[in-house]
């Protein structure tokens, strides 16, 4: 009983010093996972309040395009697209510039404010970035979607490009924590990732950051992930949470428990108060029926349809759920669209 009493006493601190503006210290959030019985409640209503002050009660909606499938040489353990794997996924090359600008159409139609661009590899080809740039510019003059992209490793000339054709957001994940990193991946470093999002930031993307949950790390280094996303500062932070594939080296990992993931969530909008939380893979096979309360975890934004290799569910559900919810899905372009000096102009 003591325990809990300490434990709604920090909450309820913890919560007061964010909307004040301050910093959640690194120990208290680390107790917060901790948390157990009514006093989830109270995390989960803490964090709330926090998405509510910072972001409103709207959500973003996004989606995820598969644009190049399979085969990819890096060894990520949780990847069913690794050549390293045995995974059963469908292998196929770029799609068509005409193929990306359908995808776009369909997801702005189901709802999406935007779209991320993803293809397999460690980085595009030249070709394959003169298609992508090529869609990307039909999307901007002909759509209402905002096109992102998630196209691995970037050379400053290679996002120049991109941006030069109106691409809005770039996606990199830096997975999991680094001192975790070694045990999730060898073919190519966390620097790498972090080279990635400066260029990608000094570009002028948005950027969109964070990793996947439940690869086996531990809750510190749960914490230690939500920490660098306070040092690399990305406009939104990508929570997945891993569904194991049969064929990789992760096919056996057991899953995140419901309620330990809402805790996670929570104490990242604590950590992360003014940043985006993006709640994207895993969320239906690990949260069910439990799914609207991520958005009272402290989520705004989460993503509809479909994922890389694994199937999400219809984006009316997510529509109607909204709505029973009584939160507003934004619209596409409901806010203006950084350019390179505006963004870098706006960044704290």
């Amino acid at each position: 009983m003591t325990r809990q009493t300490d434990h709604l006493d920090l909450i309820r601190t913890s919560c007061s010093q964010v909307l004040a503006g301050e910093t959640l210290p690194t120990e208290t959030a680390r107790t917060l996972l901790d948390c157990r019985g009514a006093d989830v409640v109270d995390l989960l209503a803490a964090a709330n309040r926090v998405r509510v002050h910072f972001k409103g009660n709207a959500v973003d909606l996004c989606a995820v395009l598969n644009a190049k499938s399979g085969r990819c040489p890096e060894d990520c353990a949780f990847c069913a697209q690794s050549a390293h794997s045995s995974s059963h996924v469908s292998t196929y090359p770029l799609m068509s510039a005409d193929e990306i600008f359908t995808a776009a159409q369909t997801a702005q139609d189901a709802g999406a404010r935007s779209l991320g661009i993803v293809t397999s590899g460690l980085a595009p080809t030249d070709d394959e970035l003169n298609v992508i740039c090529h869609a990307v510019g039909r999307i901007r003059r002909r759509l209402t979607i905002l096109p992102d992209a998630s196209l691995g490793m970037l050379t400053p000339e290679k996002a120049r490009k991109l941006k030069s054709a109106g691409l809005f957001g770039y996606h990199h994940n830096v997975e999991t924590a680094e001192s975790f990193f070694p045990e999730i991946c060898s073919t190519h470093t966390y620097d790498d990732h972090l080279q990635t999002l400066h260029v990608a930031a000094s570009t002028g993307f948005r950027i969109c950051s964070g990793g996947i949950f439940g690869l086996g790390e531990t809750l510190d280094q749960r914490i230690e992930l939500a920490d660098a996303m306070r040092h690399v500062r990305p406009d939104r932070v990508c929570m997945n949470f891993l569904m194991p594939v049969p064929g990789t080296r992760l096919a056996s990992q057991p899953r995140i428990k419901p309620l330990d993931i809402l805790k996670l969530i929570a104490v990242f909008r604590l950590m992360l108060p003014d940043r985006d939380i993006n709640v994207c893979g895993g969320r239906e096979m690990h949260l069910a029926d439990l799914q609207g309360m991520i958005f009272f975890a402290g989520a705004n934004v989460t993503m509809v349809g479909n994922y890389l290799t694994q199937a999400g569910r219809p984006a009316s559900q997510d529509l109607r759920l909204l709505a029973d919810l009584e939160i507003t899905p934004t619209r596409s372009r409901d806010v203006d669209s950084p350019d390179a000096e505006s963004y870098n102009a706006s960044k704290d």
